[in-house]
């Protein structure tokens, strides 16, 4: 019986030589296919809700985008600590251009407004006195509102919606979240489908040898396709610590492997994408609990009028027929507007004087790797079953292909 089969294999050298190759392309081009699944379209295509695909990241933003911040904000980041990394007097050296000429502007721009004949004929060195006096009140009137925010974050600022939005609102960040903590684990499942269909391509190819069965092909390229990214998956998150397998080499989930390398990533990707100055501005001056935190700033703002009292009486001369308190109420809103128009701009200084990046990378260092396999894992663990289904069904028609080649 074997000599028949060795004679088949000789004279068909060809076809099986070819086996374990296209078997090789299958998980190749399974594994692809799985990867480039989890992520595109970014937007459905086909008829929904079921005849068409988008992809796993994307079709499941929401749950993602939840998972994530949760972990983070659970086991890396309090809000309290965020607005508690702003060393005021550092901003203050950073911002004391800027602020000095958005006083100076806002300054002039009530003044021509209030009282613009009196104010122009005053010599520029009064002008300078009062800008400076104005100017001199700005780091006490900080100082408070910061204590004030420091106390009452919570109430000003949620920092959950905030990452969620930006996730959810953004499918495209949200995606690149996932390729850039996952780029090598996702190439690593792409190029380990080579060796993995080969060594099955073999396998097939005794098969077919011993049975000429149609169903081998088609059956292997299914198993192929299935095994190999069931293996891929597995071998990306398992085990969580280093083990010996069978005496000859050692392994370890690479995802876990890699902590120090995606935690620099995830750290800079975080604070540069979504924990950003701006987005934290941009929810204080415009979220849902914007009329908190503008409350509290214009308090500081009219208490720091109050406080000059030598301005306010300048003042007061000048709006001659302006009640004090329409007075007040004028400069916290020109104050707040003018501050709104440059969000971006103190927002990089901010940036500066947090450093975010630094503060998030010492903090993951802290994870266990079961809490740092959480960064990924939920970007596959609900819907894995459907990619490997899907490197299955592609092995099996790649395999279907493969028998009619062979037969023709």
């Amino acid at each position: 019986m074997s000599i028949p089969i060795f004679h088949d294999i000789a004279e068909n050298w060809p076809v099986y030589a070819m086996m374990p190759l296209v078997a090789a392309m299958i998980g190749y081009v399974t594994k692809l296919a799985a990867v480039e699944m989890m992520f595109r379209p970014v937007e459905f295509i086909g008829i929904p809700p079921y005849l068409g695909w988008q992809g796993v990241i994307p079709r499941n933003g929401p749950r993602m985008a939840a998972g994530a911040v949760d972990l983070m904000l659970g086991k890396l980041i309090d809000p309290q600590e965020i607005i508690e990394r702003i060393d005021l007097d550092d901003l203050m050296k950073r911002l004391a251009d800027p602020m000095h000429e958005m006083v100076a502007t806002v300054t002039r721009e009530l003044m021509n407004t209030l009282q613009p004949t009196l104010w122009q004929a005053l010599p520029e060195v009064v002008q300078n006195r009062v800008i400076g006096g104005v100017e001199a009140a700005v780091p006490g009137m900080l100082d408070t509102f910061m204590a004030d925010l420091r106390a009452n974050v919570d109430a000003v600022l949620d920092i959950r919606m905030l990452a969620v939005n930006a996730l959810v609102r953004d499918k495209t960040l949200l995606v690149k979240m996932i390729r850039t903590i996952g780029n090598t684990e996702m190439r690593f499942i792409v190029r380990v489908g080579i060796p993995f269909g080969f060594v099955l391509g073999i396998v097939q190819a005794g098969a077919w040898a011993a049975t000429h069965s149609p169903l081998i092909m088609p059956s292997f390229g299914a198993v192929t396709g299935f095994t190999t990214d069931w293996l891929a998956l597995q071998m990306i998150f398992r085990p969580v610590r280093p083990r010996r397998y069978l005496g000859i080499f050692t392994w370890q989930g690479l995802f876990i492997k890699r902590r120090d390398e995606v935690t620099r990533d995830y750290a800079k990707l975080i604070s540069e994408e979504i924990l950003t100055p701006a987005n934290v501005l941009e929810d204080l001056v415009r979220g849902p609990n914007s009329d908190r935190f503008l409350s509290m700033l214009d308090h500081e703002i009219q208490a720091a009028i109050d406080n000059q009292a030598g301005l306010a009486k300048l003042l007061m001369q000048f709006a001659a027929g302006t009640r004090y308190d329409e007075l007040k109420r004028i400069v916290s809103d020109t104050a707040v507007r003018r501050m709104l128009e440059r969000t971006n701009e103190f927002a990089g200084y901010a940036a500066e004087a947090m450093d975010l990046p630094e503060f998030m990378e010492a903090k993951m260092k802290l994870m266990t790797d079961e809490e740092f396999e959480g960064l990924l894992r939920p970007a596959f663990k609900q819907d894995e079953w459907k990619l490997i289904t899907a490197g299955a069904v592609l092995g099996l028609l790649i395999g279907e292909i493969q028998l009619h080649l062979l037969l023709t």
